[in-house]
């Protein structure tokens, strides 16, 4: 299991577009991809579960990603987050 801090840049937060781009993206990898939030954990391959931690401009998350290929995951996530999800 791989994990990384990450703050979202994104003006809007995590609202419906980025999600979609997030979730689209997180099922690419085999590995389980998660990420905590106040006190909670979402599944990144569900666009309901990502929209429902009601991620805000410049909370941080903790990326988690678990499997075999989640070294690769991690680091696609962090630099898709980093360059604002397609904003």
């Amino acid at each position: 299991m791989v994990k990384q801090k990450i703050r979202i840049k994104n003006p809007t937060g995590l609202h419906l577009r980025p999600a979609g781009i997030l979730c689209k993206e997180a099922m690419l990898f085999q590995s389980v991809v998660t990420f905590e939030f106040a006190g909670g954990i979402s599944n990144a391959k569900s666009v309901l579960s990502i929209l429902g931690a009601c991620v805000k401009y410049n909370d941080e998350i903790v990326l988690i990603c678990e499997g075999e290929d989640e070294e690769q995951a991690l680091e696609h996530l962090v630099k898709l987050i980093e360059d604002g999800l397609g904003e």
